[in-house]
């Protein structure tokens, strides 16, 4: 069941079903749904990310809540308008989606030890904003960057990554408009929104956290420059 998906936004996962799915929306009488994967990581944590799904590829039992699902698609954005603000939400637009057999625990564990692919993502788009370069009080060095990521039918997909160490570094000398290439993971992190009024709200935010980062110039291939750094 593989696919030939657009050559700059494509994703993999593997992960389980964890809660519930709900409609999303409805296009031409095509429900979508959204249900949440759970996918670990190497610290034994575990990434929660939201995927969308046409009811027309899926069973009626595949997105029971445990299923362990390979999901192939992209990595997309949309703006949700909200108490006159707009949100960006990021999902997953699934393409592709296979039940995966399960294994027991720790078998499933070396797995994610030996770096089997079960979360990544490759971008190819266009810096949208000056990524933001910072050090944490513990001396990491930390690049925010907004990808902005062509789609068909003149869309795009305006995507949150992440750098670390010398790809946050690197990331200083990137100028708005360069067009690069990442590969990484889809992360999910909780954080806390602080209102005017001083209450507060727990909120999940999802970003590519840069494993590979690498200029693309189309007009002098030598140029080309890449920085690599295994992600944490």
């Amino acid at each position: 069941m593989d696919t030939n998906f657009l050559e700059n936004n494509y994703i993999t996962l593997v992960g389980k079903v964890t809660g519930e799915k709900r409609l999303s929306h409805e296009i031409y009488g095509e429900r979508f749904f959204i249900f949440n994967l759970e996918i670990p990581r190497l610290s034994g944590n575990s990434d929660v990310i939201p995927v969308t799904i046409s009811e027309r590829i899926i069973t009626d039992n595949m997105l029971l809540e445990g299923k362990k699902l390979l999901v192939k698609g992209q990595f997309r954005s949309y703006n949700s308008y909200e108490n006159e603000k707009n949100k960006l939400i990021l999902t997953v637009f699934a393409k592709d989606i296979v039940e995966v057999e399960e294994k027991e625990e720790n078998e499933e564990n070396e797995m994610v030890k030996k770096d089997i692919v079960t979360n990544e993502v490759v971008l190819i788009g266009y810096i949208c904003k000056k990524p933001i370069y910072r050090q944490t009080p513990f001396g990491r060095e930390i690049a925010d960057i907004l990808l902005a990521v062509n789609r068909a039918y003149n869309k795009s997909d305006y995507i949150p990554c992440i750098a670390w160490g010398r790809n946050a570094r690197f990331c200083q000398t990137i100028e708005v408009g360069t067009q690069v290439k990442v590969v990484g993971r889809v992360q999910s992190r909780t954080y806390e929104k602080k209102f005017e009024d001083g209450t507060s709200e727990t909120r999940v935010a999802y970003e590519v956290s840069i494993g590979s980062l690498e200029v693309i110039n189309e007009n002098n291939s030598e140029n080309e420059q890449e920085q690599k750094e295994e992600a944490v």
